[in-house]
């Protein structure tokens, strides 16, 4: 008998088997492409129990927004004449190129003088529910004028003080009788606050996480979904949801420890405290958006760190009572740049 050789044999009982020798490259690719993995599946309907895609505008029954409000309030946003002497503008502390920011620890005020927390981002905060981080203003429309007259801010000694010096320029007087036609004094100190809210209320900066939300799956890769399971799943999502993914809330900061002791902080800042006297708001802030918190370091109130992963740590041990692993760092890390939106066009020009 002539003997078949062993390969032969094998490869013949393969064939008739159906096996994986017949799968081509392409099938297994198309495979791997199918697998999702575990803590994908349901993610999309999770967070959007959580989470909002950003809106285009936020707008406002008060305060409804026009082309004429708003391009007064951004060339008022952008102007030096609101300071006393002329070396501030809304936008030395809140830069429109630099994502709402100016990335020092302590702003410059008029004067030189550095202020005593960390100035937030302009953009999207015409979403949160107060602002400033003690929440001591209850909207754009009311935060837009404090500080213009805060001596360390702007310095502008009165309402009146500025409102006769805008009198005085003959582009405003056309602008202002263009935003409030209805007017029949337009250039006042609430029509001013108004129409710098107005422009703020565009500054809305949508990201690869707002088309997930709308439904494109694909809008985030694989580590920034893990991320977002992660930020889920260790509790993050006590404080930040909505359309900001926080800036609705206020909330102590140190539940489980004194943050100074983590942040290394130089000063005590006793938060909502300072403003309502009430010892049960000792630590507490205005917990922040964390839109576009990759561009806006340094951190926290108080600037006091600028390493973000660094800051994560810190607010699963002080918030959360929890140790996070270098894994769910990194992972939440790659979440949190899912957030870095566009700065709309014309913002910064």
């Amino acid at each position: 008998m002539r003997k078949i050789p062993f390969l032969v044999v094998v490869s013949a009982l393969i064939s008739a088997c159906g096996g994986s020798t017949n799968e081509t490259p392409a099938e297994s690719n198309e495979a791997q492409a199918m697998y999702v993995p575990e803590h994908e599946k349901g993610l999309l309907e999770k967070a959007t129990r959580f989470f909002t895609a950003l809106p285009s505008r936020a707008e406002s029954t008060e305060n409804p927004l026009t082309d004429e409000k708003i391009a007064l309030g951004k060339t008022l946003y952008l102007d030096t004449r609101l300071s006393k002497d002329g070396n501030n503008s809304c936008n030395s502390c809140h830069g429109l190129e630099t994502y709402g920011v100016d990335n020092k620890q302590f702003s410059e005020g008029d004067l030189g003088k550095n202020g005593d927390r960390n100035s937030p981002s302009v953009y999207n905060a015409a979403l949160h529910f107060a602002q400033f981080w003690d929440g001591r203003a209850a909207d754009v429309e009311e935060q837009a004028g404090m500080p213009i007259l805060n001596p360390v801010e702007m310095n502008i000694p009165s309402e009146k003080f500025l409102v006769d010096r805008l009198k005085g320029i003959d582009t405003y007087k056309e602008m202002f009788k263009s935003a409030f036609p209805d007017d029949s004094d337009p250039v006042t100190y609430k029509n001013l606050r108004y129409a710098i809210a107005a422009f703020e209320r565009t500054l809305i900066t949508p990201s690869a996480f707002d088309d997930y939300l709308n439904g494109d799956e694909n809008a985030l890769d694989k580590d920034q979904k893990k991320g977002l399971y992660d930020f889920i799943e260790v509790g993050c999502i006590t404080c930040h949801t909505g359309a900001g993914v926080g800036g609705n809330m206020f909330q102590k900061f140190g539940l489980y420890g004194d943050y100074w002791e983590l942040t290394g902080s130089k000063v005590i800042d006793e938060g909502r405290f300072k403003v309502s006297g009430n010892e049960a708001e000792k630590y507490v802030f205005k917990a922040p958006s964390l839109r576009n918190i990759e561009m806006t370091s340094p951190y926290l109130h108080d600037g006091s760190v600028s390493d973000l992963s660094k800051v994560i740590r810190i607010m699963g041990k002080l918030q959360l009572n929890k140790d996070l692993s270098d894994e769910q760092v990194k992972s939440v890390l790659a979440f949190l740049k899912s957030l870095t939106g566009e700065i709309p066009s014309g913002a910064n020009s």
